[in-house]
């Protein structure tokens, strides 16, 4: 999912705990390491690290936060000099949301995204989503777009409740 690379005296883990520590600022329930967008970290000194970010899409508004934010978790640990990356070379998928982070988007009431092994979405498979109140798969799409181009909108006919699903992407 992403890259560790390290040298010197500073802890790797201590740097992904850091980072695991930064939220996503649209969903706080998930971190930017559970949503898959740091992609790569290479610790070259004890003062010197650099982070690269894959935001979920080009226009995401809340970039500069994460950069700020990943920029500040890491300097806390008393790293000099943090270079904060942002690159769409391999584009994020919905397939870089780990296992954790698919909890916490269920802690936000949003229903996580299916696996997918193709490279273009099958509408359908929006059609067969589990609500995230009540797990029912009796759900009825609504509208493949939502309030953000990852997410669609849903009705559980089991609980009455309106929902987002994170369309996989």
């Amino acid at each position: 999912m992403w890259i560790l690379q390290q040298s010197g005296e500073m802890n790797a883990q201590d740097i992904y705990t850091a980072l695991h520590a930064v939220r996503d600022p649209e969903i706080p329930t998930i971190s930017v390491v559970d949503m898959g967008i740091i992609t790569n970290v290479i610790v070259r000194t004890d003062d010197d690290v650099h982070v690269t970010m894959t935001p979920t899409f080009v226009g995401c508004p809340a970039i500069d936060y994460m950069r700020r934010d990943v920029e500040a978790a890491v300097k806390g640990l008393g790293v000099a000099n943090v270079t904060v990356d942002v690159t769409f070379d391999s584009p994020w998928t919905t397939n870089r949301i780990t296992e954790a982070g698919k909890k916490a988007l269920l802690q936000h009431g949003l229903a996580p995204p299916e696996h997918f092994d193709t490279l273009t979405l099958n509408l359908e498979v929006l059609n067969n989503v589990a609500c995230p109140f009540c797990g029912s798969h009796n759900t009825d799409l609504k509208s493949p777009f939502g309030p953000t181009l990852c997410r669609s909108l849903h009705y559980c006919n089991a609980c009455r409740q309106a929902f987002e699903g994170f369309k996989p992407v």
